[in-house]
């Protein structure tokens, strides 16, 4: 079902800061970055060394974004986990068919092209669970 884990996203108020901060702190550089109108976020995507795993930073476009609501409610911090999968229609409906509750009842546009959906964190052990399907452009 789940190939890896694509990527943890973390909630940050300002991209430029979170950057610079994971850049000098950390030796991570951007390897993909994107403005996504329709989840109102601006975001990154780091590169865990050869991993193919990825952090993900989310700031907020509005503060009326789910990211700019997450950050209102908890700050700064992780907001999800991400699983990479083959065929994400696939997986949906095993999921549903398993009883688990998505939030979306269609994948929607992630980040470079991927289709992304979301388990909900009542039902992921109180996680909010991305599965992505990689696009053409992966990161």
């Amino acid at each position: 079902m789940f190939t890896h884990i694509d990527h943890v996203g973390i909630a940050v108020p300002d991209l430029d800061e979170a950057l610079a901060f994971y850049a000098e702190k950390f030796d991570l550089r951007s390897v993909h970055e994107e403005v996504n109108e329709e989840q109102g976020v601006r975001e990154a995507m780091l590169a865990v060394g050869d991993s193919g795993s990825c952090i993900q930073l989310l700031a907020p476009l509005r503060e009326d974004s789910p990211i700019g609501k997450f950050l209102a409610k908890s700050g700064p911090g992780i907001q999800q986990m991400a699983y990479r999968v083959a065929d994400i229609d696939e997986v949906s409906a095993t999921l549903r068919e398993r009883g688990v509750r998505l939030l979306y009842e269609e994948p929607k546009g992630g980040t470079a092209g991927s289709r992304v959906n979301f388990i909900h964190p009542k039902d992921a052990g109180g996680v909010l669970v991305e599965l992505v399907e990689p696009g053409s452009g992966e990161h």
